[in-house]
């Protein structure tokens, strides 16, 4: 297997959990709010950690770096987060090198989503990329990476079916609801929270239910009066919340907290309650559940509603890894390229310095010494020999690193490259 280094004793690294292995509410032990994922970026610059991205949705929690061990980047998680080392490894993925970067691509295009072909982790890796280089976390390889990621989400998207038709948490929600409510552009609809979900949400319950009757809380008032007036929707304020919660047939929470907003004691009526939890951690407590009238609906149940645009969507998988698959290889070898360079680099300037000990030679023999051809000559020679070398080095039947360590011993040129 290849090592992917940045420096001496690192290796690249994926590690994390998702909802393969973990439930919502162990995701939610993982899960890192704004604070935390910068609390992570600093407490990674101050041990050394040169490079790393880090991603936290309703789906996964995932750091992509260069450690020495990948315990570094899981105790960076754990000690920013409520969960343990314990309970990660009984749910986590850690993946290295060549398999790592394999994740990344499957993660970024889709095809590692709750729901196939749903792209909005993408947006995620760009937003925590632009966070990682602005806190110098973020070398060329690592940025290399996320951009073969973003072509290949890029293509994906245009060129297969795997997102076509809706399919996504926010379309599960509103089907949901139209399948097991009756008159549903009669009900009193509650929408708590309007992140990225509840607006995606919101624009759904708006298109397919014909409501007219939604009303939106959320914390920070104007950004729910944003939506609503793109939408003609009724807002209210938070202190509001639960005086509307007894006013709504159906209840829809999507908030970013880390704690629960909504309990049992928020719920002061006994006609019919449907509520749907689209928060990581969950933001609705279980409890709710001991009261006869109220039916809890979290999003991971949402994702296991399966139909025919699903099946459709699969049919585009192998289309969508010849896609991942002709980028990979196109990062494998500019990193390859990358990988053997400082050789090449120290090559030419170990043939270099037995150019000009031979100019000098030669010189101090004739009188006649032409100063311009011979540099010229030499300088063309120089030239074939490293252009042969990295030909050669990028050959498809060559053994990189034996090569390099036939070089470099023939050569003598270690030093050379550890002072480069």
């Amino acid at each position: 297997m290849e090592h992917y280094t940045r420096s001496k004793g690192t290796t690249f690294y994926a590690i994390g959990l998702s909802y393969k292995k973990a439930d919502a509410e162990v995701r939610g032990h993982f899960s890192l709010d704004e604070t935390a994922k910068l609390a992570v970026l600093n407490q990674a610059k101050a041990s050394g950690i040169e490079s790393l991205i880090i991603t936290s949705t309703c789906n996964r929690t995932e750091i992509y770096g260069f450690a020495q061990h990948p315990f570094q980047l899981i105790q960076l998680l754990c000690d920013n987060t409520k969960g343990t080392v314990e309970e990660f490894q009984k749910v986590a993925h850690v993946y290295k090198n060549a398999e790592a970067i394999s994740h990344i691509f499957r993660v970024g295009s889709g095809l590692d989503s709750q729901i196939l072909g749903d792209f909005e982790i993408i947006s995620q890796l760009k937003v925590s990329a632009r966070l990682s280089k602005k806190m110098q976390l973020f070398n060329p390889f690592l940025e290399r990476l996320i951009n073969a990621v973003i072509q290949a989400s890029k293509r994906i998207k245009t060129e297969t079916e795997i997102s076509s038709g809706a399919t996504s948490v926010s379309f599960a929600s509103v089907r949901y609801i139209m399948n097991h409510i009756e008159a549903v552009s009669e009900k009193n609809i509650l929408l708590f929270g309007t992140g990225k979900i509840g607006r995606n949400t919101c624009e759904n319950l708006v298109k397919h239910t014909k409501n007219s009757h939604i009303t939106l809380i959320n914390r920070t008032k104007d950004k729910a009066e944003a939506i609503a007036g793109k939408f003609n929707l009724l807002v209210k304020d938070y202190s509001n919340l639960q005086e509307e919660i007894n006013a709504s047939d159906i209840l829809i929470v999507a908030t970013g907290a880390q704690n629960p907003t909504v309990d049992k004691h928020c719920i002061q009526t006994g006609k019919p309650l449907l509520i749907l939890d689209l928060s990581i951690p969950k933001n609705v407590h279980s409890n709710v559940t001991e009261l006869d009238n109220v039916t809890l609906v979290h999003l991971d149940d949402l994702a296991k509603i399966t139909d025919n645009t699903l099946e459709k969507r699969k049919a585009q998988i192998p289309v969508a890894e010849a896609i991942i698959e002709e980028i990979r290889l196109d990062f494998h070898a500019w990193l390859t390229t990358r990988k053997f360079a400082p050789t090449i680099k120290a090559l030419k300037l170990k043939l270099n310095d037995f150019a000009t000990a031979e100019l000098d030679t030669q010189r101090k023999k004739m009188s006649d010494f032409n100063e311009v051809q011979a540099t010229l000559i030499s300088n063309n020679i120089i030239q074939k020999i490293t252009n042969h070398f990295a030909h050669h080095l990028k050959g498809d039947d060559v053994s990189t690193d034996d090569s390099l360590e036939l070089i470099k011993k023939v050569f003598q040129l270690e030093a050379a490259i550890d002072n480069a």
